[in-house]
């Protein structure tokens, strides 16, 4: 159920993004134990130009593999949280050489409430999920 979105420079091929989407998916699965095909993603690619993502003072220097994940979900605690920003960055080095400096994971959460998945109801609402 959680959907992630995924911002990066373009010019990634389609190979080099599967991968990351699939690597990503590997970290939600054991991070959050959602099922296998509760998998919602969203790639927005942009010029360099567009992306300006510094590092907040913490003094590391970013490159055009920066990846920033937005990832909204139903309530997680913090160390499903913390366990899936740790995972992400490994996987993504793992799986496609992604320095950890490249990637800024952000987190939106909100409730049963705010989800439909089709047919117009709110499936969390309904008990359907």
């Amino acid at each position: 159920m959680p959907l992630l979105r995924f911002d990066v420079i373009e010019g990634r091929s389609k190979e080099d993004l599967k991968k990351l989407l699939d690597a990503a998916h590997e970290a939600m699965l054991q991070a959050f134990e959602v099922p296998e095909r509760d998998r919602y993603q969203i790639v927005h690619q942009h010029p360099a130009h567009e992306m300006i993502i510094e590092d907040t003072g913490l003094g590391f220097e970013r490159s055009e593999d920066i990846v920033v994940i937005s990832v909204t979900s139903k309530q997680r605690t913090e160390e499903q949280k913390q366990k899936l920003y740790k995972l992400i960055v490994e996987k993504l080095g793992e799986k496609c050489g992604i320095e950890p400096n490249d990637i800024m994971i952000n987190i939106v959460t909100n409730g049963d409430a705010d989800w439909s998945f089709g047919m117009g109801e709110a499936q969390f609402l309904t008990g359907k999920l």
